[in-house]
């Protein structure tokens, strides 16, 4: 197996922000309302400074991110448009976000983990920075199941 390099797990990191900012941008297209909606925002703009962060370090590198396929954003915002469609209580809205955020944190904790890997100092912080942010956040939802 290819080792995976300090802008492959720097791309994945990127890809995990990436994806939840979409989620939740998907959710606000909805018709979300209340305190949830408010919870939402302050998480987009916590994944936003995360990934303008990865962004930002990745220029200096001389790097580009890589965006998250078409499809995979198109399958994301029809299964959030279905589930938002056929119930948009809040304990829905916050058990569906509880579940994305869970997939998240088992990812970057594998990256975390992972003993093959020898990642640069910054690297593991960008990991560790949007761990801790994605942990604060599942419990922040929890509250709204």
């Amino acid at each position: 197996m290819d080792k995976r390099s300090d802008n492959d797990i720097l791309n994945d990191v990127y890809q995990n922000a990436h994806i939840a900012l979409q989620s939740i941008s998907n959710v606000l297209e909805s018709d979300v309302k209340g305190e949830i909606r408010e919870e939402l925002k302050v998480e987009y703009q916590g994944y936003e400074k995360v990934m303008k962060d990865i962004e930002s370090y990745m220029n200096q590198k001389g790097l580009e991110p890589k965006d998250i396929n078409g499809m995979k954003k198109a399958m994301l915002k029809g299964s959030i448009k279905m589930k938002t469609f056929v119930n948009d209580e809040p304990e829905k809205i916050a058990d569906m976000m509880v579940k994305g955020t869970v997939m998240g944190i088992t990812e970057l904790m594998a990256i975390k983990n992972d003993k093959t890997l020898d990642l640069s100092d910054d690297v593991y912080g960008f990991v560790n920075s949007l761990l801790a942010l994605e942990e604060r956040y599942e419990e922040r939802l929890k509250k709204y199941l």
